[in-house]
């Protein structure tokens, strides 16, 4: 007999995952630093396997709604966005979880507002508290992201004086207001484009590395694609220019979201434009809002030139995990080339991204949303860095998307692999640390299992 599925079940249970990660968090996640605790002591501990065991019970809620979504009688988009609003309450409060990246936007929105030159210095510059905070690989680096994105962080150390507490609530209530976005994208994007958006909702919303990464971890990724799937909404509903805007400002968020203006381009000769014209109107459009947005956030250019900012040999990339064995592969031979092993590996890499996404591109031009989501996600995985949230740039859109369910299966159990992939603190994994984790993910399942078999018990005694 199958396992018993409804909506309060997965609300409950999804529930009871983000509260256990998030309560967590309050010793195991990426704490201010007067608040760490060595991750040997009991209570770093204990938060950690808390941490993954929650983690292990939101997947399975995902799961077990994704069953409903797909049912004889899904649930309708309304009832998905009360279950995302339940799914997320207990995380508005929680500490940053899995990165510090938090840390470094409230750094530089400060530095923004003491008029450093926020792409010419590191957080180290600002110093104080706020620097402190910041990733010790990022607090000499200049900021990667876009006036947009700035002038946001900049506004938000103005209304907050620069206290952390309040800086971080702020930013997490800005990524609440990007994943609100996409939560309102997702269905006309989806209907748009022949699919459920039921279905669109659950992947595209629902997914669990949008509650990590985005909501807990309160990642400008959210605003971005917010931002992006607005402006594609606006293409597709015949308004080009406005669409024009919205992606511009999500690429002044972060740069990834200027492969949507030729979906905009696409869509607007879709509605009857003339190729020529619409080219050259959205790269106008594009222009105007460039350059207002960087006028309005007084930062300058400086981020065209930071773009590499993120490009460290140290990153989790495939090229750079090759360039760096292969590096280390012709120092054992005693070769000179070794120091060029991973640029080499790295160009190669943007080389193999530029040309996979011509190839989507050339194949998939009657469904520019899907391209777009295939490409997206192509500059995740071949480019110079990743990281596990990088992958909802093409989910979020593949989603809304895709023209089969293999596809959005597929792109499921990869999100739900890499919702395992990052501790809670942001930081590297020990031995002992990744043994408490698979603590937690053990006693997630065991727990689950029994649950499973205490709801199957009355049906056993009913039949014998």
């Amino acid at each position: 007999m199958a396992f018993p599925v409804d909506l309060r079940r997965c609300q409950v249970t999804g529930l009871a995952g983000t509260a256990i990660l998030a309560l967590g968090g309050e010793t195991a996640g990426a704490l201010p630093v007067r608040n760490l605790l060595a991750p040997a002591s009991a209570q770093a501990a204990l938060g950690l396997v808390g941490v993954y065991f929650g983690v292990v019970l939101l997947i399975s809620a995902w799961v077990l709604l994704g069953r409903l979504v797909r049912g004889p009688e899904p649930p309708a988009p309304r009832a998905l966005l009360l279950v995302l609003a339940v799914w997320t309450a207990p995380l508005l409060l929680a500490p940053p979880l899995f990165s510090r990246d938090v840390y470094s936007y409230l750094a530089q929105g400060a530095m923004v507002d003491a008029h450093i030159d926020v792409y010419a210095h590191g957080p180290d510059r600002l110093g104080g508290p706020l620097a402190d905070e910041v990733a010790p690989m990022w607090r000499h680096t200049g900021a990667p992201y876009g006036p947009a994105f700035l002038a946001v962080a900049s506004a938000l150390s103005g209304l907050t004086r620069g206290e952390v507490p309040a800086g971080l609530l702020g930013m997490r209530l800005v990524a609440l207001l990007g994943v609100a976005l996409m939560a309102v994208a997702l269905p006309r994007l989806a209907r748009h484009s022949g699919a459920d958006p039921g279905a669109a909702l659950w992947l595209g919303a629902l997914n669990p590395l949008v509650l990590l990464h985005l909501v807990a971890g309160a990642h400008n990724d959210a605003l971005m694609l917010g931002l992006l799937g607005l402006g594609l909404v606006a293409a597709r509903d015949r308004r080009p220019a406005v669409g024009a805007v919205l992606v511009t400002l999500a690429a002044l968020v972060k740069v990834p979201a200027a492969l949507a203006l030729p979906a905009v381009v696409a869509l607007g000769v879709r509605s009857g434009r003339r190729p020529l014209p619409a080219v050259l109107t959205t790269a106008a459009v594009s222009a105007g809002t460039t350059v207002a947005a960087t006028a309005l956030a007084g930062t300058g250019y400086g981020w065209i030139g930071a773009l590499g900012t993120p490009v460290s040999p140290h990153n989790w990339a495939l090229t750079s995990l090759l360039g760096r064995a292969t590096g280390a592969l012709l120092a054992h031979l005693g070769s000179g080339l070794a120091p060029l092993a991973v640029p080499a590996w790295q160009l190669l890499g943007l080389a193999a991204t530029a040309v996979t996404v011509l190839l989507i591109w050339l194949r998939l031009r009657p469904r520019p949303e899907y391209a777009l989501g295939l490409s997206l996600l192509t500059v995740a995985v071949l480019g110079p860095a990743i990281r596990p949230w990088y992958v909802l740039w093409g989910l979020f859109l593949i989603a809304a998307a895709a023209p089969s369910t293999s596809v959005r299966r597929r792109v499921a159990a990869l999100a739900g692999v890499l919702a395992l992939a990052v501790l809670p603190s942001g930081g590297p994994a020990g031995p002992g640390q990744l043994v408490l984790a698979v603590s937690g993910c053990t006693l997630g399942v065991v727990v689950l299992w029994q649950a499973h078999q205490t709801a199957q018990a009355p049906a056993r005694g009913r039949t014998a």
